[in-house]
């Protein structure tokens, strides 16, 4: 499909969707993937820029990186480490937690009490399990005298990731 310059919003929302469907799967493997989707797509590569910076700036996408396969590299002991943390610091203590090395994602949960007392759950990953919980002791003594309590949840298996697919 090809776009003139003067584009008008149905032309825009139909790129926007090739452009989805083109990286769907992932960016391509070469030196300049933004210039590969804009060659396939008939357009100029600013333009993928462009509508793929529109796309993260209205919602359509969250973002756009690397997901690295940790099995392949090594980390195979997977560790969902859950924490009791006073609801007033989550926001705080949630992005620190984030922001360490080791941790891959990190979010807020609700509650489910009282069986379930935890708020704060983040995924680090490990060459085996004695190195994800000396990661979460790192964890613990970030969160100090304000974790109450926490614990690990071990992978059992590997489950397939994809995210939405379009056609």
């Amino acid at each position: 499909m090809h776009y003139l310059a003067e584009r008008n919003e149905q032309d825009e929302k139909d790129l926007d969707r090739e452009i989805m469907i083109a990286t769907q799967a992932g960016l391509p493997l070469v030196a300049e993937p933004y210039q590969q989707i804009a060659d396939q797509l008939g357009v100029n590569v600013e333009l993928i820029k462009k509508r793929l910076r529109k796309m993260r700036e209205d919602g359509r996408i969250r973002r756009i990186g690397v997901v690295p396969n940790h099995y392949t590299l090594g980390y195979v002991a997977n560790g969902m480490s859950v924490w009791d943390l006073p609801d007033d610091q989550i926001k705080i203590f949630g992005h620190a937690v984030g922001k360490l090395s080791f941790v891959s994602h990190c979010y807020h949960r609700p509650r489910h009490l009282p069986e379930w007392p935890y708020n704060l759950f983040a995924m680090v990953h490990g060459h085996n399990r004695e190195e994800v919980m000396e990661k979460v002791d790192q964890i613990a003594n970030l969160l100090g005298d304000n974790c109450r309590r926490h614990e690990v949840l071990f992978s059992t298996r590997i489950l397939k990731k994809t995210g939405i697919r379009i056609g």
